[in-house]
């Protein structure tokens, strides 16, 4: 098969679909890979490091739609992008289709087949190509939540893990999944006061054996979380329902209930934000105030770490790539129903139930 690689033109995304690695393994197993000049440039990878993986490096990103039989992304792609997308070509990237029905208009004219990374599932019912960039999104967003606590960025003036003499900052984390735990670990090693929300007993028990005793859990209820606003420091947003838009936990009357210089960090808003308020911010103007309250809402947070998270992101998508490669779309995800469960739109068609849902259009099984 041949592979395209283009750049990616999201503002500030520094992500590349492919590394040279990933595409020696490509070109090894006797595939054809067509990268776009600086595609790598963002992570330091040279247009020669691509070469002597195997690639051919082209000028534009038409020349690699317009050759390849499958084209590997990061993010999802822009509205020139699906318009360079043909018929029958695999588009394999982040879609996050349930809040944007422009994107989903614009994949559904170009008859391309389209799997979304966060929707492919495993045996155990994990996401696993949304849990490396959900671990760097959860890492993050303590980072980013001690940075606009700091008063000169507008905060409260706090320190998260406080001192000998006064109280640490408070963290309430409303989602105990991948993005969730992870925010929690980065947050306990700061030393801060964090509590996590969720609506699976069954997971807070295994949060609180997991954390020993070191950060609080909490039944998610609307009284719970009104209760996690009025007190919290920072708020991270991590809750997520595979394809569909994320639920709206936090209210903007709720806003009235926290203190001034609060932070919310919102990892949910590629599924269209958890908390009312929230709309996508990128990395150049990455938050906004709303009612005294800080919003982080940047919609590629792992774009950041570029580096690191481009390396965890090939290490889950690489052996998928391969077999797609190998076997074409349809024997690919014939051969695998965990696969198959990342197809959104194929055929001019909405072939994810949930994502339909969420943008009101009819599902074609």
């Amino acid at each position: 098969m041949h592979v395209g690689v283009p750049k990616e033109i999201k503002i500030h995304e520094y992500r590349v679909g492919l590394t040279p690695p990933s595409v020696a393994e490509l070109t090894a197993a006797g595939h054809i890979v067509t990268v776009e000049t600086g595609a790598g440039s963002g992570i330091d990878f040279t247009d020669g490091d691509y070469v002597a993986a195997g690639a051919t490096v082209v000028a534009t990103a038409a020349e690699v739609f317009a050759a390849a039989d499958m084209i590997v992304k990061v993010k999802e792609p822009q509205l020139a992008e699906c318009a360079m997308l043909r018929p029958g070509q695999v588009l394999f990237t982040y879609l996050h289709l349930a809040p944007d029905p422009d994107q989903a208009k614009a994949l559904i004219a170009s008859g391309a087949t389209c799997i979304a990374y966060e929707t492919v599932t495993d045996r155990t019912g994990g996401l696993p190509l949304l849990r490396p960039m959900s671990e760097v999104a959860g890492r993050m967003s303590v980072q980013v939540g001690a940075h606009y606590l700091e008063k000169e960025q507008g905060g409260r003036g706090i320190l998260l893990g406080g001192v000998p003499g006064v109280a640490p900052g408070r963290i309430a984390i409303l989602g105990g999944g991948v993005s969730g735990v992870n925010a929690a670990q980065m947050a306990v090693g700061l030393r801060a006061d964090v509590t996590i929300y969720d609506i699976s007993t069954a997971r807070l028990a295994e949060i609180d054996e997991m954390f020993e005793g070191r950060v609080k859990t909490v039944f998610s209820s609307k009284a719970a979380i009104e209760a996690a606003v009025a007190s919290a420091h920072v708020v991270i947003g991590a809750v997520l329902i595979p394809g569909a838009a994320a639920p709206k936990l936090v209210t903007r009357d709720m806003l009235k209930l926290m203190k001034r210089g609060s932070v919310l960090v919102d990892i949910a808003i590629d599924q269209g934000g958890c908390f009312e308020t929230s709309h996508a911010t990128t990395h150049q103007d990455p938050v906004y105030v709303v009612d005294g309250i800080i919003h982080y809402c940047v919609a590629n947070m792992p774009g950041a770490v570029a580096r690191t998270s481009t390396f965890a992101l090939n290490n889950a998508t690489l052996p998928f790539a391969l077999r797609l490669a190998k076997l074409g779309a349809e024997g690919a995800m014939a051969s695998d129903p965990h696969l198959a469960a990342g197809l959104n739109v194929m055929g001019g068609k909405i072939r994810h139930a949930a994502v339909a849902e969420a943008l009101g259009m009819e599902f074609v099984a």
